[in-house]
């Protein structure tokens, strides 16, 4: 269950959705709700970049409920989390975290989304997202994440999100981007940012 699920469950009552002073988290309390959203940020390729991660969680860490490290930078990844331990992460190995121990693909469900997740290089994705999109079909994913190329991409194909976030570290053909990922009951929005 997600977080903005997670507040939710038990209570009575729910208010309509109003932003804080920051405009960065809703409220809840009345009877209908017009809007919630849960809103994923999503990194890969830092390639030891401690800086760029860091700015990252800065800019978002109010306002994201989660955060998805694609792989290729284990390390600034492990010191960000402990400089920011409230910041709750989700990760999987590149092709250059050696011995990272965790797992080549992950899997998450929020609200509309089921989102599939991976590197991609163990899917050969610079050669095409054929082989990475059956894999996330099998699992019953209508959002596939992936990086490894360092180029970013976001398409709708066959009932399903593919996005790439691009690189923070090593960024090609363009600046240092991520995604970020909106989700509520009603629909999935995905689009890219540059840092």
């Amino acid at each position: 269950m997600c977080d903005c699920a997670r507040r939710l469950a038990g209570a009575d009552t729910r208010r309509e959705c109003l932003p804080d002073s920051d405009g960065a988290r809703f409220l809840y309390g009345r009877r209908e709700v017009h809007f919630l959203m849960t809103r994923i940020i999503v990194v890969s390729d830092t390639h030891r970049d401690y800086k760029s991660l860091e700015r990252l969680v800065l800019m978002h860490k109010k306002t994201a409920d989660l955060f998805i490290h694609l792989g290729d930078g284990a390390q600034e990844l492990a010191a960000v989390k402990k400089i920011y331990p409230n910041v709750k992460w989700l990760q999987t190995p590149g092709n250059c975290d050696y011995a990272s121990g965790e797992a080549s693909v992950g899997f998450y469900g929020c609200m509309k989304a089921r989102i599939f997740y991976t590197h991609g290089h163990i899917y050969c994705v610079k050669y095409g997202l054929d082989a990475l999109l059956t894999a996330g079909q099998e699992v019953g994913a209508n959002v596939i994440l992936y990086g490894h190329t360092h180029i970013p991409h976001v398409k709708y194909e066959n009932g399903v999100y593919l996005m790439n976030p691009g690189s923070l570290g090593q960024p090609r053909g363009g600046g240092r981007t991520y995604g970020v990922l909106d989700v509520s009951d009603s629909e999935i929005v995905c689009h890219i940012s540059e840092l």
